[in-house]
């Protein structure tokens, strides 16, 4: 790195990817950050930059003890050890600024030497301190999976009849009667526990009233008018809930009877086309129910504006996924359990990593937001602005201004309408004083008012 390059990175201040230390002399302190970096996505401790961007530096006598603490605290006060890089950078003055590199890591979670787990959050760093917390970390290194986590609902609480045709058609298999077999069948399953209850993927995919055991996790959709979220002003609501399936039903069809659609072609009687192919929905729905994270307790939100459409799912992308990645094809898998019986026909489940890369080839203005400080993954299907069909009345004025002189038969045969649309448009044009004849009625001609 050139001192350039250094004035850069600390001209952009601390973020969750940056730190500044001016000095560094307790290597339990140092320890922390790095293990709150490898926790997280990995980062840059600068050693010698102060925390309002100056760069005091450290003496050249200096580095070769720090290198040593640095290299202390990473084999022996993390664990486990990390593999850090560092880099020296000349200043003017004759200093140096340490550049500490620290990788993500791939053995998360990692500890310091009093056993804390830390994250970080901003510029800052945090100790794991809740249940839901220290579940993330453990999720995000593929340790466990939120779908295998066990609920309060017992057996009792399964949709009889949709787990009965589930298991007819799927797996040609009779429903068990006795309660000890189909505990035993759903255990065998991986939608209950060996504790006798459902998980929270037996939950979502077959218990009768999901939402009574967890409801906070629903779909609430709100058609707004324009496009700007407001805070009561709204022309459509309504809230899904119920198993996977059902909730995949209930959003797609508010999305389709909100959706513009277009008549080219059919009858008046036809139902349209929808602006945008249902497909992309079908795709990104079904993407977010499955693969959002449900260690979050919150909805998946779908809001319609004018110009464009908003999925927003719990959960930033998991582990290394990044935009790029997904729309190339890329997946990881965070819930097991949902993504293996959704593939089974639950839903309209195509493959594994390929539903944002097929919604992105039928309709290519999609946009995707990670946020994951946030900890929200957004999907944003813009609308084509809508194209007010011309009225016949402003395509007989254009006949006019090209040919002041046709007749309304003549009208109707190049507009293909019949003479008599053609003569009522015309009396209500004069009327409205929008044209008017010159001259006598055999003979004159037409003007158009401007």
């Amino acid at each position: 790195m050139t001192l350039k390059e250094l004035k850069f990175q600390v001209a952009l201040g601390e973020d969750s990817h940056r730190q500044f230390k001016q000095e560094v002399a307790n290597p339990d302190a140092l320890a922390a950050e790095m293990a709150a970096f490898s926790n997280s996505e990995g980062g840059t401790l600068f050693i010698g930059v102060g925390d309002d961007g100056s760069l005091p530096g450290v003496e050249r006598k200096e580095v070769s003890h720090l290198n040593q603490l640095i290299g202390n605290a990473a084999s022996q006060h993390v664990r486990s050890p990390l593999t850090v890089r560092t880099e020296n950078v000349a200043l003017k003055n004759r200093r140096l600024v340490i550049v500490l590199t620290v990788p993500k890591g791939m053995d998360k979670p990692y500890f310091d030497k009093n056993g804390v787990i830390w994250l970080k959050y901003g510029g800052d760093k945090r100790r794991v301190n809740s249940k839901e917390e220290l579940s993330r970390v453990f999720q995000s290194a593929g340790q466990f999976h939120a779908d295998e986590l066990p609920t309060k609902a017992g057996i009792d609480k399964l949709d009889k009849l949709r787990f009965r045709d589930f298991l007819r058609d799927v797996y040609q298999q009779k429903f068990p009667d006795p309660a000890r077999e189909r505990l035993k069948l759903l255990q065998n399953m991986n939608l209950a526990t060996e504790g006798g209850v459902l998980n929270l993927g037996g939950v979502l995919l077959f218990a009768e009233r999901p939402e009574w055991i967890k409801p906070q996790f629903i779909v609430k959709a709100i058609r707004y008018p324009g496009n700007d979220i407001h805070a009561s002003d709204y022309l459509d609501s309504e809230d899904f809930s119920g198993a996977l399936p059902r909730m995949f039903e209930g959003a797609m069809t508010f999305v389709m009877r909100n959706l513009r659609k277009a008549q080219a072609g059919q009858g008046v009687n036809a139902p349209g086309t929808p602006e945008i192919p249902a497909l992309v929905f079908e795709e990104l729905l079904v993407n977010a129910l499955v693969h959002r994270d449900y260690l979050i307790s919150a909805p998946i939100r779908l809001f319609i504006f004018d110009n464009r459409i908003e999925i927003i799912s719990p959960g930033h992308l998991p582990n290394n996924l990044t935009i790029p990645k997904i729309q190339a094809g890329n997946s990881n898998i965070r819930n097991p359990i949902l993504v293996s019986y959704v593939a089974k026909g639950l839903l309209p489940y195509r493959g594994l990593g390929s539903g944002i890369k097929r919604a992105l080839e039928d309709w290519p203005e999609i946009g995707f937001a990670d946020d994951r400080e946030g900890c929200l993954f957004t999907a944003t299907i813009h609308r084509k602005a809508e194209t007010r069909p011309e009225k016949s009345s402003e395509k007989i004025m254009a006949a006019l201004r090209a040919d002041p002189s046709l007749a309304a038969k003549a009208i109707a045969d190049r507009l293909r309408l019949t003479p008599r649309a053609v003569e009522k448009q015309i009396a209500k044009l004069r009327e409205a004083g929008r044209i008017r004849l010159v001259g006598p009625d055999k003979g004159g001609h037409w003007e158009v008012v401007p």
